[in-house]
């Protein structure tokens, strides 16, 4: 467990690095029921405009929010949790895929005891998500 008595705006989170391979995205979609095929398609992708498969979005954010839940230690300490998705994560045929790095700092410490995480997304030197924020409740 984390000591949070000395938290302050802006104190960051430990990054988590995810890699994202078309495997994965197969298995996430069986998992999930999303068989968009620009998931898991490269010339379905490629005909309506994308670079090549795609990342699934909720995959990306569900990544994103581990950052959260790893520092917090307890994945119901989540109260809200929105992403805007402003880019794609382009995922090309190849063994290693592609690797997407997550952060997170403290937005807001707010007087009812909890905290507002921001989170960030970085795949391929570009931010993947916007206005990505967490709405957390402190352990006491």
């Amino acid at each position: 467990m984390n000591d949070f008595t000395e938290l302050a705006e802006g104190f960051e989170l430990p990054v988590v690095t995810k890699h994202f391979t078309r495997a994965q995205l197969v298995a996430y979609a069986n998992a999930s029921g999303d068989q968009n095929p620009i998931h898991q398609d490269e010339v379905v992708a490629k005909s309506v405009g994308l670079p090549d498969v795609i990342a699934h979005g909720m995959l990306t954010m569900g990544a994103a929010i581990q950052v959260v839940t790893d520092w917090i230690g307890d994945p119901t300490a989540i109260i809200e949790y929105s992403v805007r998705m402003t880019r794609p994560v382009v995922v090309p045929d190849t063994a290693d895929g592609v690797e997407v790095t997550f952060g997170g700092k403290i937005g807001a410490i707010n007087s009812d005891g909890t905290i507002r995480v921001d989170l960030t997304a970085i795949f391929a030197e570009q931010s993947v998500l916007g206005q990505a924020r967490a709405l957390v409740r402190l352990p006491k």
